[in-house]
């Protein structure tokens, strides 16, 4: 198989042409054959013109490719190996949503012949790959597992908007359901990723070690959250706690915030999904996800108590909200929680108004119900709720311009902490 790959006989196909599944075809492409497939049709037509739908990777980036886009089947039949990059998102009861990887089992499934394989990158629970996908391959195909085709399970390590840390920069975690498919799956990911390969001892240790980095960075974010709300109530800053604490070389620099995204927001509860299916109540990872879940509408009610105390009625305020995707210096809106501090804020009778330099109108107004707005002035309070490359120009005087007399400015990620001296300032 890696050698058929590696002399292009063989085509690499991707399927699921995301934040995570494009920029691994075309990493691929680079070094040998590939068939990127999505089902999105007008998605498949941009990145044919070298356009990311998601806006992440540059038109350079597709120069040099030996890439195929399609969303035929009868063109993904073409492919022997097969990586399967879709989302895995949870559904409004926060339960895992596993139709889109169903869905690409049924399509890969259509397209299996005998010695192919497949491995998966999507992050799920420990056990979904073997127990939830592979009976769908078999399904399918017709084919036997191990016998007939073989199957692994590659974690995705991309970090949307993160140039430094890309799929060829990150040691990669592979694993396969024997030691033969173990072996090539390293070896044909070796192909593109530079510091090589970790091969894991089992698919579900894969698994779990995808889905433990996120909820560790979860439940440690979740602690600054809670002792940013304690702090306030001291009445002292917590980002100057945490400058105080981080001189010690062993403490951990996290810090508060609005935890949203694909990823963090999302992975833990997959966690816990599997966790309650064999009968444990997972306790400290499902207090951390309440926690996080619920800061943009603490964030929302901080500004309207302070609004309130500065002599305002509430119900006639308008409030900017400065940034709507779920990270800085990306066009991402996925699970982004400022919705949260704008829902929040419209529940007292606030008139809102959003501004983001990154992210897209009208796909906030289909996903949450409101759109971007122009700026403008004499607002009751402005939170700046996410950190974009752009708002860390500012300066007090740009916030004294769009505030009325005693008017209130948020700041989540702590940018202006101790540049601001005039104005009637918070941050978490």
């Amino acid at each position: 198989m890696y050698k058929e790959i590696i002399s292009k006989k063989a085509p690499v196909a991707v399927i699921g042409l995301g934040y995570v599944g494009l920029p691994i075809a075309l990493a691929f492409a680079r070094k040998v054959k590939v068939i990127g497939f999505d089902i999105n049709e007008k998605r498949v037509a941009m990145m044919r013109k070298g356009i990311d739908p998601s806006q992440e990777l540059s038109k350079e980036e597709f120069k040099g490719c030996d890439i195929h886009f399609t969303a035929l089947l009868s063109d993904l039949k073409k492919a022997r190996f097969f990586i399967i990059a879709v989302p895995t998102p949870i559904d409004e009861h926060n339960l895992p949503d596993l139709k889109p990887l169903i869905s690409a089992s049924t399509t890969v499934g259509k397209a299996l012949k005998k010695g192919d394989y497949v491995v998966y990158e999507s992050t799920v629970y420990p056990g979904c790959t073997e127990e939830d996908c592979i009976p769908v391959l078999e399904k399918e195909s017709g084919l036997k597992f191990k016998k007939d085709f073989k199957a692994g399970y590659s974690p995705e390590r991309i970090n949307p908007g993160d140039r430094e840390h890309t799929i060829t920069k990150i040691l990669k975690v592979v694993s396969g359901c024997d030691a033969e498919s173990l072996e090539v799956i390293s070896k044909v990911y070796e192909i593109i990723v530079e510091p090589g390969t970790h091969k894991a001892s089992s698919i579900k240790v894969a698994e779990a070690a995808k889905i433990i980095e996120n909820t560790q960075r979860d439940v440690n974010i979740a602690l600054m959250n809670e002792l940013s709300i304690i702090f306030s109530r001291i009445g002292i800053n917590t980002y100057d706690v945490l400058e105080a604490a981080g001189t010690k070389w062993n403490f951990l620099k996290f810090s508060p915030g609005l935890v949203g995204g694909h990823c963090i927001g999302v992975d833990p509860y997959y966690l816990t999904y599997k966790a309650e299916e064999l009968g444990y109540h997972a306790k400290v990872i499902n207090s951390g996800r309440y926690v996080n879940d619920s800061m943009g509408f603490y964030v929302a009610k901080n500004t309207v108590k302070r609004i309130i105390a500065a002599g305002k009625n509430i119900s006639k305020s308008k409030v900017l909200v400065m940034g709507a995707t779920f990270k800085e210096d990306v066009s991402d809106i996925r699970n982004s929680k400022v919705a949260d501090i704008v829902k929040e804020l419209k529940s007292y009778g606030v008139k809102v108004d959003v501004v983001d330099p990154h992210a897209d109108s009208e796909e906030l107004k289909h996903e949450y119900g409101f759109g971007l707005s122009k700026p403008g002035k004499k607002y009751d309070g402005v939170i700046v709720a996410v950190g974009h490359k752009e708002y860390k120009k500012l300066v007090e005087k740009d916030f004294a311009g769009l505030l009325v007399k005693k008017g209130v400015l948020a700041d989540i990620k702590g940018m202006y902490r101790g540049r601001i001296k005039q104005l009637n300032y918070w941050s978490l």
